[in-house]
């Protein structure tokens, strides 16, 4: 099965199997609409992993399938990826990495990079069952859009490399999902796709490598080392196919 999918602003061809979808994907939904009815209220389920595991393009594959199987409740996956802070603010603020000062805008796409604070309030909303507007971020403008979408289904899908991270203030996160689930991966093999995703959105490839190993390398073994334990846990094998752990 090849899909294109718009992934904050790049239009992404994602392939998966017969066998992901109906041994993992497919099920995965059926439990997440069960978990509703048996709930009776909204369902908050997290998709979490390192950045290039393709978290993104499968959060966007599970809606399209969970509208296919014709399932009980309305469904929509979203990224926390519209809570990075703008650009402006990135320019004009500072952190401290291993001791050292340092302009936001360099290190961004790690957790201080995102409005947490927000982010906790908005996740606290949907489990609260309100409807609330949602952030979008855009690849090609290399910033948070000016757009948002409106975020109302029963069963919402929010996907994002740092929900699980096991680090001050983020760690409270967990504590509102209902369901988590995390993607595995082999640092080695997310390398190239994330440099990849680098030259798609504009870097040269000197420069989308020198990204990997100035932020991204960084990010991924944050993720990886540092997670707490999901409910669900799913392993990006080296030939790109997912398998349930």
């Amino acid at each position: 099965m090849k899909i294109p999918f718009n992934v904050n602003g790049l239009i992404v061809d994602a392939e998966y199997t017969k066998k992901e979808v109906n041994e993992i994907f497919i099920p995965l939904l059926k439990q997440l609409a069960l978990l509703r009815k048996d709930k009776g209220s909204r369902v908050v389920a997290y998709l979490a992993a390192p950045p290039g595991a393709g978290k993104t393009t499968l959060s966007q594959l599970l809606e399209f399938l969970y509208k296919e199987q014709d399932l009980s409740y309305s469904f929509q996956s979203i990224s926390i990826d519209g809570f990075h802070y703008k650009r402006k603010y990135l320019m004009n603020n500072w952190t401290e990495v291993c001791g050292k000062k340092k302009l936001l805008n360099s290190v961004k796409g790690s957790p201080e990079s995102f409005d947490l604070v927000t982010l906790k309030e908005r996740i606290r909303l949907l489990a609260k069952d309100e409807v609330t507007k949602w952030p979008m971020y855009d690849r090609k403008l290399h910033d948070v859009s000016e757009e948002t979408i409106v975020v109302n289904a029963e069963i919402v899908l929010i996907e994002g490399n740092y929900l699980l991270l096991d680090e001050p203030g983020w760690k409270e996160l967990k504590n509102i999902a209902d369901v988590t689930v995390f993607i595995e991966a082999k640092e080695k093999s997310l390398k190239p796709r994330l440099v990849e995703r680098k030259m798609l959105g504009g870097l040269s490839p000197t420069k989308a490598q020198a990204f990997y190993e100035q932020s991204d390398l960084r990010n991924v073994l944050r993720v990886l080392e540092h997670s707490s334990e999901p409910d669900i846990r799913l392993l990006l094998a080296e030939n790109q196919e997912f398998k349930k752990l």
